[in-house]
C-alpha cells in the first residue's frame, strides 16, 4: 500500500525543503542510474539486478573500419587452477606429486601434443584442436601477483597491476574515442556483458560502456521482448510517481532492447547447447551474432573457479562446460559461415597453487594458461614457455611467464588492427609484446584512430557550485551549451576563443539564470568536434 509523506497537518517550510530535496536527490539519483550517466546504472528487476549505460565509441571505431571482427571474452571467475587445465605431460612425475588426490591420470588425458594434455572428458577442445582452432599461452599473469578476487580482477580489468586505476582497457578506449556518448550515442551496443556486474572492464571515467545484464535469462528476456517494465500497472500515489519514473526513465534507456530483439529473432542456434552456465550464454551471443546485431565485443562469466575444496568434482564441471560450449558455440557460427569472424578468449584473475591443499583443492596463485578459439587463429598451437613447476615465487606460486597485457596488445594489434598509438593509450601509454598467435590483419585499410583529440574537460564542484576546467592544447574557439536531462538548452556556458590553457567555468555564474538541483548536460564544440559529459548543479 502507498504512503505519502507527509500526514494530514501541513508541512513546515523546513519540512518541505527537505520533502523537495530529497525528491531532487532520488530524481538525479534514479536518472543517473538508470542513464549510466556516471557510473553502472542499476535497477532490480525481481530479484536479478540489471545494468544498462550509454553506449560507447566502439562500435564507432570498428564500424568505421574494414574490420569487422568480433571478441568474445569468456571469464572464469574465481581464478582457474591451469595445471589441472593443461597439464604438463612433459614433467608428469613432478606434477603428480605436487597433487596426488587431485591430479589427472596420466591415461586419463587427451594429448594435445607430446608435452601437454587435457583432461578426457574435454572431448569438445580436442576437436576444436585438431581443427586448427585453439591457441594456449602459457604462464599468464603479472609480477607479484595479487591473490585478492576483487583486487585482481580489477587488474585484469584495467591492465595496472600496481596502482588502482577505476578505468578498464576498453572504457579507456571508448571514451577517448567517442566524445560526444551523451548526446551521439551508435546504432548498436558496442559491447554486451553477461555476469560480472561492477567489472571495471567497460568502465571509463563518467560511464560504463557495457550494456550489462546480471544472468542469461534476463538477456534473453530483453532479447525476446525487447522490453523490461510494465508502466501501465502502476499505483496512484508518490510510490507510483517514483516507480513510474523509473520504470519509465529504464525503458527508455534501454534504447538498444530493439535492435537486440530484432538479431535475436532473425536467427535460431544450429546446435543444442545444454543447459550448462556458459552454454546458456553463449547460445545466446550465437543468436545475436547470427542475427547482425553488430555488437563487437562480448564478455560472458562462467562463476565457481574458486576451487578451495572438492575440486575434482566441481573443476570437471566447469571444464566440461567450457569445453562443450565453445565447440557448439563455433558448430553454430559455422552454419551460415561467419566463424572466422570471431574470435574467443579466456581470462581469469589468477590461477592455483602448484600443490593440493589439505581439503583436496587448490588454493589461490598466479599463472595460468589463457585458452584462444576461432579459425582466425589459423592454426592449434602453444604460445609462450610453461613455467616450471618446481619453481615458486615467495608465496609458493609459479613465476608467470607471460604477462597478460601482451595478450591484449596482441589482440588489439592483430585482431582489430588497431594503430599502436592507440593500443599504447588503452594500455596505459606502456608497450607489451605482441605474441604470435596466428592472428591477421590481412593488411586490412582501416581508419587511423590514433589522432584522439587532447581536449580535457573535468568538471568539479566547490562551495556548492558547480565549475568545469577546461584545458585546451591551442588557441581555438569554444562554444560549450548546457541542457536539461530532457535535451532542452538552458543556456550558454562559452562562446568565445580561449587561448592554450586551463579556462575555468563557472556554470551558475555563466548562465545567470536560476538554476534548479539536479542533473544537466553540458556540450562542448571545438573545431567540429564535439565533446559531452553529465554535471550536477548544486
Amino acid at each position: 500500500m502507498c504512503q505519502h509523506h507527509f500526514s494530514g497537518k501541513k508541512a513546515s517550510k523546513e519540512e518541505k525543503q527537505i520533502h523537495d530535496k530529497e525528491h531532487a536527490s532520488w530524481n538525479r539519483r534514479s536518472f543517473i542510474q538508470a542513464l549510466g550517466l556516471t557510473g553502472v546504472g542499476s535497477v532490480m528487476l525481481g530479484a536479478t539486478q540489471i545494468s544498462a549505460s550509454k553506449p560507447s565509441p566502439l562500435s564507432v571505431a570498428l564500424s568505421n573500419s574494414e574490420n569487422d571482427n568480433i571478441l568474445v571474452i569468456v571469464r572464469f571467475k574465481g581464478g582457474n587452477d591451469g595445471l589441472n587445465t593443461i597439464v604438463p605431460v612433459y614433467d608428469y612425475d613432478s606434477y603428480a606429486n605436487l597433487r596426488p588426490t587431485i591430479k589427472h591420470a596420466q591415461n586419463d588425458l587427451i594429448n594435445l601434443d607430446a608435452n601437454f594434455g587435457i583432461p578426457n572428458y574435454m572431448t569438445g577442445l580436442e576437436s576444436l584442436w585438431g581443427n586448427g582452432q585453439m591457441k594456449v599461452v602459457h604462464g599468464v599473469g603479472y609480477q607479484n601477483q595479487n591473490l585478492s578476487h576483487f583486487r585482481s580482477s580489477e587488474i585484469w580489468a584495467s591492465a595496472e597491476p600496481v596502482d588502482f586505476v577505476s578505468t578498464g582497457w576498453w572504457g579507456r578506449y571508448f571514451e577517448d574515442l567517442y566524445p560526444d556518448y551523451i548526446i551521439s550515442p551508435p546504432e548498436v551496443p558496442p559491447a554486451i556483458q553477461i555476469g560480472s556486474i561492477g567489472n571495471l572492464i567497460f568502465e571509463g571515467t563518467d560511464n560504463n560502456y557495457a550494456f550489462s545484464v546480471a544472468n542469461p535469462e534476463q538477456l534473453a528476456n530483453v532479447a525476446q521482448n525487447g522490453t523490461q517494465h510494465d508502466v501501465l500497472d502502476i499505483p496512484d500515489c508518490v510510490y507510483g510517481d517514483k516507480l513510474l519514473f523509473m520504470r519509465a526513465t529504464a525503458n527508455t534507456t534501454y534504447q538498444y532492447a530493439g535492435v537486440i530483439n530484432e538479431a535475436y529473432s532473425s536467427a535460431v542456434n544450429a546446435v543444442d547447447y545444454g543447459e550448462g552456465e556458459l552454454a546458456n550464454q553463449l547460445a545466446i551471443v550465437a543468436r545475436m551474432i547470427k542475427g547482425g546485431l553488430g555488437t563487437k565485443v562480448y564478455m560472458v562469466t562462467l562463476n565457481g573457479f574458486d576451487t578451495h575444496a572438492n575440486q575434482v568434482n566441481d573443476h570437471r564441471t566447469l571444464l566440461e562446460d567450457v569445453s562443450n560450449s565453445m565447440k557448439n558455440f563455433y558448430d553454430d557460427l559455422s552454419a551460415i559461415g561467419i566463424q572466422n569472424k570471431v574470435l574467443s578468449m579466456s581470462i581469469s584473475e589468477f590461477g592455483r597453487r602448484p600443490y593440493e591443499n589439505g581439503s583436496n583443492g587448490t588454493d589461490h596463485g598466479a599463472a595460468s594458461p589463457v585458452l584462444l578459439f576461432g579459425p582466425g587463429l589459423e592454426g592449434s598451437g602453444f604460445v609462450g614457455e610453461h613455467p616450471d613447476i618446481n619453481t615458486w615465487d615467495a608465496n609458493d606460486n609459479l613465476i608467470p611467464s607471460t604477462d597478460f597485457r601482451d595478450v591484449y596488445q596482441t589482440v588489439l594489434t592483430n585482431w582489430f588492427c588497431l594503430e599502436n598509438s592507440v593500443v599504447n593509450g588503452i594500455l596505459l601509454n606502456q608497450t607489451f609484446e605482441n605474441l604470435n598467435l596466428g592472428l591477421d590483419c590481412n593488411n586490412l585499410s582501416v581508419n587511423d584512430f590514433s589522432n584522439t583529440t587532447q581536449i580535457k574537460h573535468t568538471p568539479f564542484y566547490q562551495n556548492d557550485n558547480t565549475f568545469i576546467e577546461l584545458t585546451m592544447p591551442v588557441t581555438a574557439h569554444v562554444d560549450m551549451r548546457l541542457y536539461n536531462v530532457l535535451g532542452k538548452e538552458i543556456g550558454s556556458l562559452k562562446n568565445e576563443i580561449l587561448f592554450a590553457g586551463k579556462h575555468t567555468i563557472d556554470v551558475k555564474a555563466s548562465i545567470r539564470n536560476s538554476l534548479s538541483y539536479g542533473q544537466y548536460i553540458y556540450r562542448l564544440s571545438i573545431g567540429g568536434v564535439f565533446y559531452s559529459k553529465s554535471i550536477i548543479i548544486k
